[in-house]
């Protein structure tokens, strides 16, 4: 979401007469788009504004966007004296606005949450990449207890079906064949009556457009008729990202999480049902409070139950004015850093397995880059897995491909005809 956050604004700033600097020049302007998830990441926002300092003691305008900007505020500028601007991430909108301010010699902040005013302030996508992002709805009203999205993201906001799908044949216009749909709980999209197996469906009647995914989903909101359109819905490529952070029911009911390690492996069954060729992506957090060697070793079995194709894993972060951060036995930095370690070295097992198993298929690829080699492409296959591919076709094009090769974090590929745009 960040990253169509950050596209946004650029797009914003360049209708009104801004251009990106040039790698390696200095530019007028720096936005950070920040993220408040984990503690590391909103350091790291701090210690590059600190790097924005010039050799003669010059420096750019700075303004801090996003989710550290919403959470700290005007607190931001007294931490680092050279942001100028703070603004959160449902006030992009103004930024134009506040830069013409900080060139007058202002320091404006806003961290407004209005509705979703800031996507009828966006431009027309004019380009696109063959994937493309797409925000459908922003917010949380899960309030698990270990995370600040409902603090700076705001309550759960889906945005209109005719927006949504008048910027889908924007980006498919401007050159994407694959659209995958945002949102803090994408899953949980609804407006006037519709659901989001409906705008799926919306989506997939769009000429042009290949390729629908979507994240971040939670387990509360995969409804039948969503797992329905995984089976029915051609174009709803066979990747899901559930994410369960634990596999202990006692840790669970610790986060707020409105499911079961039971619950979750039920969902997953029928989606498998629905859809066997189905990978599976999950989100794991270590060391949530409390956590005992036998919660743990939940978490691995259900790691092996499952089989996940790929999987995120972080070590639990505690976050200001969150019920966790105050939570008693907090765990110990060393066997965090223990436990991560044994449950990436079993989610990296799955991965592998499952990228050796996709050996000998035939599928097709949607070309999104050059590699590293000459002649060498890499795109994606419909499970979301890297393959490189010798070709000259360029990228937005669509091939059919035998994956010959797997590796734990990619496939090779060999073209079976000449590429098809």
């Amino acid at each position: 979401m960040n990253v169509y956050d950050g596209q946004r604004m650029a797009e914003l700033l360049g209708a009104n007469g801004m251009t990106a600097a040039v790698d390696g020049a200095d530019a007028d302007l720096v936005v950070l788009n920040t993220c408040h998830i984990r503690e590391k990441a909103a350091e790291k926002a701090y210690s590059e504004v600190g790097r924005l300092r010039r050799e003669d003691g010059s420096k750019p305008l700075v303004a801090l966007a996003g989710c550290v900007a919403q959470a700290e505020g005007g607190e931001a500028k007294r931490r680092s004296p050279m942001i100028d601007m703070v603004v959160g991430p449902q006030a992009y909108h103004r930024l134009p606005e506040m830069v013409a301010q900080a060139v007058r010699g202002g320091r404006p902040v806003d961290t407004d949450m209005p509705a979703i005013s800031k996507f009828d302030a966006f431009p027309t996508r004019r380009r696109a990449n063959p994937s493309s992002f797409l925000t459908i709805q922003e917010g949380c009203d899960k309030f698990c207890t270990y995370c600040v999205v409902p603090y700076t993201r705001g309550a759960e906001i889906s945005r209109p079906e005719k927006d949504i799908v008048l910027e889908a044949r924007e980006l498919v216009d401007a050159g994407a064949r694959e659209i995958v749909m945002l949102g803090q709980n994408v899953n949980a999209w609804s407006y006037d009556g519709r659901g989001f197996a409906d705008l799926i469906r919306a989506l997939a009647d769009i000429d042009g457009l290949e390729r629908i995914r979507y994240t971040t989903s939670h387990p509360m909101d995969m409804s039948d008729d969503l797992i329905a359109a995984h089976a029915e819905v051609a174009k709803l490529m066979p990747y899901l990202h559930l994410p369960v952070q634990s596999g202990s029911n006692r840790i669970l009911k610790a986060m707020n999480r409105s499911h079961t390690a039971e619950t979750y492996l039920a969902i997953l069954e029928k989606m498998r049902a629905a859809r066997p060729d189905i990978a599976l992506s999950g989100d794991f957090i270590v060391g949530f409070p409390g956590e005992t060697e036998e919660d743990f070793t939940a978490t691995l079995n259900l790691v092996d139950e499952v089989g996940y194709a790929s999987a995120y894993s972080f070590k639990y972060s505690p976050r200001p004015g969150t019920p966790a951060a105050t939570m008693e036995d907090q765990i110990a930095t060393e066997i965090m850093d223990d436990r991560l370690q044994r449950l990436q070295a079993r989610i990296i097992a799955h991965q592998v397995a499952f990228n050796r198993a996709s050996v000998g298929k035939e599928t097709e690829v949607l070309i999104e880059r050059r590699g590293k080699y000459p002649g060498q492409m890499i795109g994606k296959s419909p499970w979301l897995q890297s393959v490189h591919v010798e070709t000259d076709a360029t990228p937005g094009d669509i091939l059919p491909v035998a994956l010959t090769a797997a590796g734990p974090n990619s496939l090779t590929g060999a073209l079976l005809t000449k590429a098809a745009a």
